[in-house]
């Protein structure tokens, strides 16, 4: 399990660093420009939560509630209106599996919101022995608050199919736990709804 959560905080951070890299997002215009902007602010804020939990840089609980205002504030119904029906003018990295799957699409934006929101109200919850420099996550947050009745991240969140601990529930765990549902979120987005980055 712990590899698990390894790999998705990895994974948002090559999301955020991958967002930033789009320089004038190689001459986009209209809603892919849009869209493209939006993106890069949510990978920005991404990339400084996961340097945050994993200890690369001081832990703000200030900082956390203003990260995830920036990702609540592109996230679901901000970020479905992006994504008009067949948007995919060059240099556009969406798929055309958006349109094709639009229920899962809209059901992942709708889930970064409520994550992004329960961040915010975690932050100041108490972060385990391990949280800090030097180590990912306590076992503590994974097995206990983090991985609530037994649905991994990977295996019975969104990815999964299944719907996920409720925002009370999340509200009431370590802000790294609740990162990871966010992280989950967002990369089961990109992996089935973004071209593949070389």
């Amino acid at each position: 399990m712990k590899r698990n959560m390894i790999a998705a905080v990895a994974l948002a951070a090559v999301i955020g660093a991958g967002a930033t890299t789009a320089i004038a997002h190689g001459g986009a215009t209209g809603v892919v420009k849009e869209r493209m902007e939006a993106m890069e602010a949510l990978g920005d804020a991404m990339k400084e939560l996961t340097a945050m939990m994993r200890g690369q840089q001081d832990y703000s609980p200030d900082r956390v509630r203003t990260l995830a205002g920036t990702i609540d504030s592109h996230s679901g119904a901000a970020m479905t209106k992006l994504f008009p029906k067949d948007s995919l003018d060059h240099p556009s990295e969406a798929l055309p599996a958006i349109w094709s799957d639009w229920d899962r699409f809209s059901a992942l934006s709708a889930q970064l919101s409520t994550y992004a929101q329960a961040l915010a109200a975690a932050a100041d919850n108490h972060r385990p022995a391990g949280s800090a420099p030097g180590g990912m996550m306590g076992q503590g947050t994974m097995q206990g608050q983090g991985m609530m009745h037994g649905q991994g991240m990977m295996g019975g969140g969104m990815m999964g199919g299944g719907q996920g601990p409720t925002a009370e529930m999340l509200a009431q765990m370590p802000p790294d736990g609740v990162f990871f549902h966010l992280a989950d979120t967002c990369s089961a987005c990109h992996q089935s709804f973004r071209k593949k980055q070389n």
